[in-house]
C-alpha cells in the first residue's frame, strides 16, 4: 500500500509543470468582444448604403488626436505612451492560472522537502520566463529569513499591482476624454454650419464633422478605452493573487514546513472549484 501511495505521488510530481506556463496566450474574450462589435458597426454602415460617409478626417483628428493629447495632460508622455502597448497586452497577454501557480509552488515545496532547499538551484533556469517565482526562488536559495522573504515579495506585488492601475487609469481617463472630444468637435461643426448657411456647399461637410465626431467619441470611449481598462484591471488582480500564492510558498519552503501544510494554506486562496488535491 506504502509503494502504491509513493507510486502515485511519484506521478502527480511528474505530472506537475515544471515551470509556469507563461507564453503569450490569446484572450479571445477580448478579441471577439471588439471585433464582432466592430464587425457589427460595420456591417450596418454597409447595409445603410454608405460606409464612406462614415469617414471624416477633421472629424479623427479631433477625437483621436485630442483624446490622446488631452489625456497626456492628465499623465506624463511616458506613461501614455506605455499604455498604448498595454491596449495589446489585454488581448495577448501571460496567461497563468491560480491553479497551476499552486501546483507550481507544491511541486518546488516537495522538491525543497526531499532533497533540500539547495537543490532548488537545479531547477532555477526552468523559471527563467517567470521573473517573480526565479527571484522569490532565488531568495530562498541565497538562506534569507522566511519573514524577509515575505516582506521583500510582498513589496514587490504591491509595486507592480499600483503599475498597472495606473496604467488602467490611463485608459480610463481616455475613456472619459474621448466622448468629450466628440462634443467639442460638435460644436465646431455646428459653428462652421451656421456660420456659412448662405453657402449650401459647406452644410454637408460641417454637419458630417459634428456628428461623426460624436460618433468617433462614443465608439472609441465605449468600444475600446473603457473595456480594456476593465480587463487590464482583472488581469492585474489574477496577477497578484498568483504572486501571493508564489509568496506563500516560499515562506513555506524557507521555513521548511510539511507541504502537505502548504497545499491546505494555499487551498485557502482558491475559489472552492479550483482548489487542487496534489498529495493524495
Amino acid at each position: 500500500m506504502a509503494s502504491t501511495e509513493t507510486s502515485g505521488s511519484r506521478e502527480q510530481i511528474a505530472a506537475a509543470p515544471k515551470a509556469p506556463r507563461l507564453s503569450p496566450t490569446v484572450d479571445f474574450a477580448t478579441l471577439l468582444g471588439i471585433s464582432g462589435a466592430f464587425a457589427m458597426i460595420a456591417g450596418a454602415m454597409v447595409l445603410g448604403g454608405q460606409p464612406s460617409a462614415f469617414l471624416d478626417i477633421p472629424a479623427v483628428l479631433i477625437v483621436i488626436g485630442g483624446t490622446f493629447l488631452v489625456t497626456t495632460v492628465s499623465f506624463s508622455l511616458g506613461e501614455v505612451g506605455h499604455a498604448q502597448g498595454l491596449m495589446f497586452r489585454a488581448a495577448v497577454y501571460h496567461a497563468e492560472t491560480q491553479e497551476n501557480a499552486v501546483l507550481q509552488a507544491l511541486y518546488l515545496a516537495d522538491l525543497a522537502r526531499k532533497r533540500g532547499r539547495l537543490a532548488l538551484q537545479n531547477v532555477t533556469d526552468e523559471l527563467a520566463d517567470a521573473p517573480f517565482l526565479h527571484h522569490a526562488i532565488s531568495l530562498v536559495v541565497d538562506g534569507l529569513p522566511a519573514e524577509e522573504v515575505e516582506r521583500i515579495l510582498a513589496q514587490d506585488t504591491q509595486a507592480t499591482y499600483e503599475r498597472h492601475l495606473r496604467s488602467a487609469g490611463i485608459l480610463r481617463r481616455a475613456g472619459e476624454v474621448a466622448p468629450a472630444m466628440g462634443l467639442i468637435g460638435t460644436l465646431v461643426g455646428l459653428v462652421q454650419m451656421l456660420g456659412n448657411l448662405d453657402d449650401p456647399s459647406t452644410i454637408g461637410p460641417a454637419m458630417a464633422v459634428a456628428l461623426l465626431t460624436t460618433f468617433y467619441g462614443a465608439v472609441l470611449a465605449n468600444m475600446v478605452f473603457t473595456p480594456l481598462a476593465t480587463k487590464l484591471e482583472r488581469n492585474a488582480q489574477i496577477e497578484s493573487v498568483v504572486r501571493q500564492i508564489y509568496t506563500i510558498g516560499a515562506a513555506s519552503i524557507s521555513r521548511q514546513e510539511n507541504p502537505r501544510r502548504l497545499e491546505m494554506l494555499l487551498n485557502t486562496v482558491l475559489a472552492p472549484s479550483q482548489r487542487v488535491d496534489y498529495f493524495s
